[in-house]
């Protein structure tokens, strides 16, 4: 199952959840509780590291390799 971000046009809360590719409606709000809530547009997961500084899907990214 894929994880999706979302924002609640209520208070402005951000969140992700784990939900079926099939899931017809978004989750209510954590925080509040709304039920005015919107999916965000994010960025697709790579297994490469996109730091700029190494292309190698074995870097493990710019925490592990200090680059910034």
């Amino acid at each position: 199952m894929p994880i999706y971000e979302y924002q609640c046009k209520d208070c402005g809360g951000e969140f992700e959840r784990l939900m079926p590719i099939s899931a017809q409606n978004p989750p209510d709000c954590p925080k509040c509780g709304g039920s005015n809530v919107k999916k965000k547009i994010s960025r697709p997961a790579s297994g490469t590291s996109n730091c700029g500084s190494c292309s190698a899907s074995s870097c493990g990214g710019c925490s592990s390799t200090g680059h910034s």
